[in-house]
């Protein structure tokens, strides 16, 4: 899995990790992905009172794209 080998090489605690689940795992209607995940992550850092939050996604055909947002 991309998340597995991410966290092993950055050294990530996996308990902050898709806390709620992945973009599969929590469902999503088709061209929705990023509004769904960063909705997601923004009521994540309002319920952790976190400062930051990354959000990493398949685009298909190998890419991928990733957002960090921080809490203001």
């Amino acid at each position: 899995s991309v998340v597995l080998g991410w966290a092993k090489t950055v050294g990530a605690d996996m308990a902050k990790v898709n806390p709620n689940g992945g973009a599969i795992a929590l469902g999503h209607p088709l061209g929705a992905t990023g509004c769904f995940l960063t909705t997601k992550a923004v009521h994540e850092l309002q319920r952790t009172d976190g400062e930051y939050g990354l959000i990493a996604m398949c685009c298909g055909g190998g890419l991928g794209t990733g957002t960090i947002i921080q809490k203001i």
